[in-house]
């Protein structure tokens, strides 16, 4: 008889397409700890406040929700940190309990929420933000921080109207974009972009820099996992997945 597979599900939504790939690749990393299946849902891509309020509507959320109930998640998260920042602190808390009413009353986050919580676990108060969004967005993300008791010593901005064009970019200049953002004072450097590939770089940024790096897929996939109550040590995945008691 065949081996059933026993590993947990974790059910990611995530919009259009971009570095989607970067969950393939940690699954590949858990080692079937978990399984990560990805479900997209569409809209425009652009930087821009009523898209990506449009973007994490209820209505699209509840879409993702059904297009993954056929992995049997144990948890949902919407992978999308503009996209559930943008609604503020007490809007996103909103746009995630439509999430999990959505999801059958499954356990559900986002990927604001994500980071909040994983500079949480490893005890960071101070961060810089490498971010490739437009300024104006960019300013919602350090607003989110501070609701959620992270401080932002610095936040840089690339302009990138578009989750396309991050995702397009190479790992070249995803290493440039980042490691030029880092301020010394900061305990880590966080990078909010779930269209930018960084899964595979996580590592060396963090050799280069001395310090945690919190990037946008990594923190999405931990949170998921946490939810669904997985906490492997998971190498080539940064400070995140190898620090005790995250």
């Amino acid at each position: 008889m065949p081996q059933q597979d026993t590993a947990v599900s974790v059910g990611f939504i995530y919009p259009d397409h971009a570095a989607e790939d970067d969950y393939p690749y940690a699954e590949k990393l858990l080692g079937g700890a978990a399984r990560l299946p990805v479900e997209h849902i569409y809209g425009t891509d652009l930087h821009a406040v009523p898209e990506l309020l449009d973007l994490g509507s209820p209505a699209r959320l509840s879409e993702g929700a059904a297009q993954l109930a056929g992995h049997s998640p144990a948890a949902v998260v919407w992978a999308c940190t503009s996209g559930s920042f943008v609604y503020g602190w007490d809007g996103a808390h909103d746009q995630v309990e439509h999430l999990s009413h959505a999801a059958g009353g499954l356990p559900a986050s986002s990927t604001s929420f994500a980071f909040v919580r994983a500079a949480e676990a490893l005890g960071v108060r101070t961060v810089a933000v490498a971010a490739s969004y437009p300024d104006d967005v960019a300013d919602l993300f350090v607003d989110f921080l501070g609701r959620g008791g992270v401080e932002v010593v610095g936040m840089s901005s690339a302009d990138i109207v578009t989750a396309a064009e991050v995702g397009r970019l190479s790992p070249d200049d995803v290493v440039e974009l980042i490691v030029s953002r880092d301020r010394r004072e900061a305990d880590a450097l966080l990078v909010p972009d779930t269209a930018m590939r960084t899964l595979a770089l996580i590592d060396v940024l963090e050799q280069r820099l001395g310090k945690p790096v919190l990037t946008a897929n990594q923190v999405t996939v931990w949170e998921g996992l946490r939810l669904a109550g997985v906490t492997p040590g998971v190498p080539g995945l940064g400070t995140l997945f190898r620090r005790k008691g995250t």
